[in-house]
């Protein structure tokens, strides 16, 4: 096979539905069936497919240009997104550094993070705080930072982490975890740059949901003893757990803000290191060495940026907060009607909705039933769950909850 797909093995790979067309949260295959979307193509298109004015958008800019590079150039869409990111995100996020995708926005921020300190002269603080059951990406840095087997197995002779933070089981009880970091940042602050997290719930490393007063309380811990805080927004950026972000759950703000995926509404790759103003200042210099020394080709990319301008308009405009609050009540309410000895837990935020099982051996099998019944779910571990698109219509996410019911019946 010419193609090499991600996260499966090639020798039992399968058949693989081939899609042909996509509108709304349909997708259409080749073969003349089709399935809604649950999972909104890894969560990046939030506004479902070929929606006309983000169609419009682009199509738009691709006639005036459809990329120029921000290496000695730059260009009004590059210009545009940046302020309007500025003014969404938590006051104090300032500075937009442009990539091409999470992982790599990722690194940036975590090069952004070590090198903030360094130029300061401090060579020492250099290790870095991740989280369990967290996930940044697959590129090494943020895989080293990642504590899912399944995406870092091939690599665990090589990747070794620094430290490592403690998600509550239970999220109104954290007072065990919030004073075993403080004991870690006692002993070891002087050599820590940053503590990365995703906030208020993990995504691909679990589902794992923990409270705003969590988030506020590690934030403070972090500027009591001189540690940055990154908060990795890729998944749960642009309206994901109910709020425009994760972060404005609680009262704090990070030094750093990773933003991707429903950035362009699953359009285009393209992605953000937002920095505060402590941050961006440290790298003002005279001395060349300061600069930070990133740029990926198509960082900026005219195209992206566009659709990106248009899907934050739309969201705005349109009032998404209130559809996602629809979207959670939905499933909610018949989350409630799922009942089977196989499930451990169950967990809804926003426009995300999990079903976590005790064995991983109950959901085999469940992708093929679920396409079988038009519906397109894609399980990971041991968790079955659904990140539709804003704009899914409710018999569409009806479908979608009544399929996962089906199985847990049969």
């Amino acid at each position: 096979m010419s193609i090499w797909y991600p996260y499966k093995q090639m020798q039992s790979l399968g058949k693989i539905p081939v899609v042909k067309k996509a509108k709304g949260s349909m997708l259409y295959f080749e073969d003349g069936t089709k399935a809604i979307d649950a999972i909104s193509s890894w969560w990046a298109c939030i506004h479902g497919y070929a929606y006309k004015p983000l169609n419009r958008a682009i199509k738009k800019q691709v006639d005036s240009f459809s990329h120029v590079m921000l290496g000695g150039l730059t260009h009004q869409p590059a210009l545009r997104l940046a302020e309007k990111l500025v003014q969404i995100t938590p006051k104090g996020l300032d500075h937009v550094f442009f990539s091409d995708s999470g992982s790599v926005a990722v690194e940036v921020a975590l090069k952004m993070a070590i090198q903030f300190w360094s130029n300061q002269g401090n060579k020492d603080k250099v290790k870095l705080i991740s989280c369990k059951n967290g996930y940044h990406g697959d590129t090494f840095k943020a895989m080293q930072l990642g504590d899912d087997s399944d995406f870092t197995v091939a690599f665990s002779h090589v990747l070794k982490k620094d430290f490592v933070l403690e998600i509550p089981k239970n999220p109104k009880d954290y007072k065990k975890e919030l004073q075993n970091f403080e004991e870690l940042l006692i002993t070891h602050s002087p050599t820590i740059a940053a503590l990365i997290i995703e906030p208020i719930i993990q995504c691909a490393g679990g589902f794992r949901v923990h409270s705003p007063d969590y988030l506020d309380a590690l934030n403070r811990l972090c500027v009591k003893y001189n540690v940055l805080t990154i908060y990795d927004e890729v998944a749960t950026g642009f309206g994901r757990t109910g709020k425009l972000f994760a972060t404005n759950h609680a009262k704090c703000v990070p030094d750093i803000m990773v933003l991707g995926k429903g950035l362009t509404a699953g359009y285009i790759g393209h992605a953000a290191t937002i920095a505060s103003t402590k941050v961006y200042q440290a790298f003002l210099s005279d001395e060349h060495d300061k600069a930070l020394m990133h740029g990926p080709t198509f960082m900026g990319n005219p195209l992206a940026c566009a659709v990106a301008l248009k899907s934050i308009e739309i969201f705005q405009k349109k009032e998404y907060e209130k559809k996602i609050l629809t979207i959670e009540s939905t499933i909610l309410h018949f989350f409630d009607t799922i009942q089977s000895e196989e499930i451990l837990d169950k967990r809804v935020l926003g426009a995300v909705g999990i079903i976590e099982v005790k064995n991983e051996k109950s959901i085999v099998g469940l992708k093929e039933f679920a396409l079988e019944n038009k519906v397109f779910i894609r399980p990971i571990g041991t968790m079955v769950y659904l990140m539709p698109s804003y704009r899914i219509k409710k018999k569409q996410l009806l479908s979608i909850l009544e399929t996962m019911k089906k199985w847990f019946e049969k």
